[in-house]
């Protein structure tokens, strides 16, 4: 069973920016997420995490996740995963929340409504059940660089819940978050911690 489970989400880019939904558009970090990136790993660097010299890393193969894996310090320990990849926006992808609403009406939930051509909330829920129940067969600290979304889902899915509660679990670029047991009980430990970028 992991000791923790560690989730980065990526540095900014000009999407993330500005709304823009980013799944599978590789859309390289800004010079302000690669030094976000950079003092989040100088963060992991130290006490109390000291490097996590022996955790699991794992990270999205999309490259604003792969790099700030790289700019942490993790790189050459990360192994790629498909499963960590952000989800599928199909025809919303690059459009903005605002955008989406002028196309599918102001009621529209991304938690809760269909992404025409994009991933189902089911396939999304089951990557990350896939996600957890790999992170629990592991013997340590697992430490994984991916997305918002799909990591927003990874945390609903750790507590048990449906991925619309998912909506109640914001993450900022560059943020750790960390997921842990309490009681014998999954829990959250720290979520959407952004204290490096002050």
């Amino acid at each position: 069973m992991a000791a923790r489970v560690l989730l980065v989400r990526h540095g900014r880019t000009s999407w993330s920016v500005t709304g823009r939904h980013t799944g599978h558009t590789d859309v390289p970090l800004l010079d302000e997420g690669r030094r976000d990136a950079e003092l989040l790993g100088e963060r992991l660097h130290r006490a109390p995490w000291s490097g996590l010299a022996s955790a699991e890393v794992r990270t999205s193969p999309l490259s604003r996740a792969s790099e700030s894996c790289a700019l942490a310090g993790f790189g050459e320990r990360a192994g790629e995963w498909d499963a960590l990849r952000e989800r599928d926006y199909g025809a919303y992808e690059g459009l903005t929340p605002r955008q989406i609403a002028e196309r599918a009406g102001e009621d529209w939930f991304i938690w809760r409504d269909r992404l025409p051509e994009g991933e189902s909330l089911a396939v999304l829920s089951d990557r990350a059940d896939e996600v957890i129940s790999w992170a629990r067969a592991v013997d340590r600290d697992v430490l994984l660089f991916a997305h918002g979304h799909v990591l927003r889902a990874v945390g609903a899915r750790w507590l048990g819940a449906d991925l619309e509660f998912a909506a109640r679990l914001r993450l900022a670029p560059a943020s750790l978050s960390v997921l842990g047991w309490a009681y014998g009980a999954p829990a959250v430990e720290r979520w959407n911690d952004t204290g490096h970028l002050d």
